[in-house]
């Protein structure tokens, strides 16, 4: 069930209108924005099929009648001239304040007026708007004091002659929790301000400033925000520590961005959108590559990325210079636990946090979400329930059988079991820490992946199936050769499988990696041949050279649709042809009948890239890697074997 306050869509500005316009301006896509939420949220429509949204306006000037009829006039001649028409439109003041929870949840849109911040401050609470507009799935606007007093903690700088002086004046509000942002309106206006002998900007609100980051835009300018993730459209400026300069949308905190090293791409993507990318890792910031130096705004190098008392400080320390930090992710598995607890000590709301860490680390926990979405699993039993329960389930599903770590990263750890002996040896062996794992039974298919980049919704940007013909706890335990590809496209079974899942776990704006097999025989209480089986679901995107061979297989740029999902909720990197990309990895311990210049020339109109793999990836990828793509499965298979063919 969707909750209705995130099915909400806010917009902030000072004035919908330009000056002297006398109808909302359509400047950065403003009008058909608002048309288009009003439609999208359900609200009646005119027999030309414009909205007709019942429509409710939030007094600045609760008591003060001839001003709100004057307001409620001029408000509704400039939203018919927009194409709107609104059917009622009511304000919302002194006299009808009791009903206020049934006015707004009556209204399809819900516009809170200019006028002077305190005093609607103080009548939002008198009605207890805020609590009511928890629950609200409509459409929000607020105008001047209106989208000021949206923030849930409002910055209220002084308005009227004698504020400026009045310590009794207050300068911190508490908001209607809409967003965290301090929107300054009509920056143009108030910079030649003055007021009681001071400026306005540099005397009062500047400083006002320090630890505090407030979004100034001119009249047309806009800030949108669904979902909780805000947009802003026009010029902007932020404003923070005492100074100003132009806005950059968020601040985006990249636990260890070096490693992998293709994880700079993600970094520069993200630079590319106006997001501030903030560095922490245990690096020299001599050894980042250049173009990961050039997408860093600062890098914070801590001693150990594992000390999180170090790197704690390193986050505040960011947050003290840069102001509120927008996400904090790392992309990588190892670091899952720690950007949860920095997410949840640091209030940072677009990511997994410590209440739902254990639904995606461990393995026993994801099987109860799995079974939400409809999804089959492997039966799996946890150690930590002792030998002998655990032998009565192996001899209940059949040797062999597969133990692996609860919470553990890829196939470390993991062994195959194939009678009660080595079961016995294994436990034996584990004395000390068998708790920590879970036993399954052995499912034997093909081990395919569900790559996809989702947004706030859980709804996919892209998606990507890999097919692994040999598990990489095979190839890592055997020291074989891999050979792996990124499928033309995704088939629709795998795709319903993969959706599913997303929405059962509730994964939102994020790069996810699950693992599915596909069955090789009809197996009782999994399913028939060729059904998806869920394996794991990993919250980051898949490992290695996955990612670049996704690029080569869709004629895309993953790390640009990410980078786009962050900073604008969608995706705006087309895909063009479609191949199938094989990686073969070759390792030096072997030898082989082509060599690698061989290869070159044979495949030279297919190959994407040949390469050393890192140490700390060679165990799993082999020591060389060729990439190349193709049209058909065919031509794939007989490079594989050209490659990988042995003296």
């Amino acid at each position: 069930m969707i909750c209705e306050s995130a099915r909400r869509i806010l917009f902030l500005t000072g004035s919908p209108t330009r000056f002297g316009e006398d109808r909302f301006t359509e400047d950065d896509g403003f009008l058909p924005a608002v048309r288009q939420a009003l439609l999208d949220r359900g609200c009646p429509r005119t027999a030309g099929g414009d909205p007709a949204p019942r429509t409710l306006l939030v007094s600045a000037a609760p008591d003060d009648p001839a001003f709100n009829r004057s307001v409620c006039e001029g408000m509704g001649l400039c939203i018919r001239k927009s194409g709107i028409f609104p059917d009622p439109l009511v304000m919302l003041d002194r006299t009808n304040a009791s009903e206020a929870a049934a006015l707004v949840h009556g209204a399809d849109w819900v516009i809170l007026c200019g006028g002077h911040v305190p005093t609607q401050n103080r009548f939002l609470h008198e009605t207890g708007l805020r609590e009511i507009l928890q629950g609200y799935g409509g459409v929000v606007m607020g105008c001047s004091a209106g989208s000021m007093n949206c923030a849930d903690r409002v910055y209220s700088h002084p308005e009227l002659p004698g504020e400026a002086d009045d310590p009794a004046s207050p300068r911190w509000l508490r908001g209607l929790g809409l967003t965290d942002i301090n929107l300054i309106p009509h920056i143009d206006q108030i910079r030649p301000v003055w007021l009681d002998g001071r400026r306005l900007v540099e005397d009062i609100i500047l400083p006002d400033s320090w630890q505090h980051r407030f979004v100034a835009i001119p009249d047309g300018g806009y800030v949108r925000v669904e979902n909780g993730r805000a947009r802003v459209f026009g010029p902007a400026w932020e404003v923070s520590d005492g100074s100003i300069k132009p806005y950059t949308s968020m601040n985006f905190v990249f636990i260890s961005p070096h490693f992998p090293q293709t994880y700079a791409h993600f970094c520069s993507g993200l630079r590319t959108n106006g997001v501030r990318v903030l560095g922490i890792a245990d690096a020299p910031y001599e050894s980042l590559s250049d173009e990961l130096r050039g997408a860093l705004t600062e890098y914070y190098r801590v001693n150990s990325l594992e000390n999180y008392d170090e790197v704690f400080r390193a986050l505040a320390f960011l947050s003290f210079k840069y102001g509120k930090i927008d996400w904090i992710e790392s992309n990588n598995e190892y670091w899952l636990e720690q950007d949860a607890r920095l997410r949840t000590d640091f209030n940072v709301t677009t990511g997994i946090r410590n209440d739902r860490i254990a639904s995606i680390k461990e393995k026993s926990e994801m099987k109860k979400y799995y079974a939400a979405g409809g999804i089959p699993t492997a039966r799996q039993i946890k150690c930590a329930e002792g030998q002998r329960a655990v032998l009565a389930f192996a001899r209940r599903t059949g040797y062999p059988v597969i133990a692996k770590p609860d919470n553990g990263v890829g196939a470390s750890g993991t062994c195959k079991l194939h009678s009660d002996a080595e079961l016995k040896d294994w436990f034996s062996a584990h004395s000390a820490d068998y708790g920590a794992f879970v036993l399954e039974e052995f499912v034997t298919g093909l081990l395919v992946s569900y790559d996809a980049i989702v947004n706030a919704s859980g709804d996919p940007l892209f998606e990507n199936m890999s097919v692994f013909p040999t598990p990489i706890m095979d190839i890592v335990g055997g020291n074989l050769d891999i050979a792996y590809y990124a499928a033309k496209k995704v088939p629709q079974a795998l795709a319903d499988a993969g959706r599913r899942t997303v929405k059962a776990f509730g994964i939102r704006s994020r790069f996810v990696h699950l693992e599915f097999f596909r069955l090789d025989r009809d197996r009782e209480g999994l399913g028939k041949k060729g059904d998806y089986v869920g394996l794991e679901v990993n919250m980051r995107p898949p490992g290695g050279y996955t990612p670049d061979m996704m690029n080569y297989a869709h004629s895309t740029d993953v790390f640009q649709i990410w980078a786009d999902m962050v900073a604008f909720d969608e995706a705006r990197k087309p895909q063009g042809d479609q191949f199938y990309c094989a990686y073969a990895g070759r390792r030096d311990c072997h030898r082989y009948v082509h060599s690698e210049e061989e290869v070159r020339q044979r495949y030279a109109g297919a190959i994407c890239t040949i390469e050393r793999v890192p140490g700390a990836l060679s165990s799993a990828l082999c020591d060389t890697a060729f990439m190349a793509r193709f049209a058909t499965q065919a031509e794939m298979q007989a490079y594989f074997d050209f490659v990988l063919k042995k003296a």
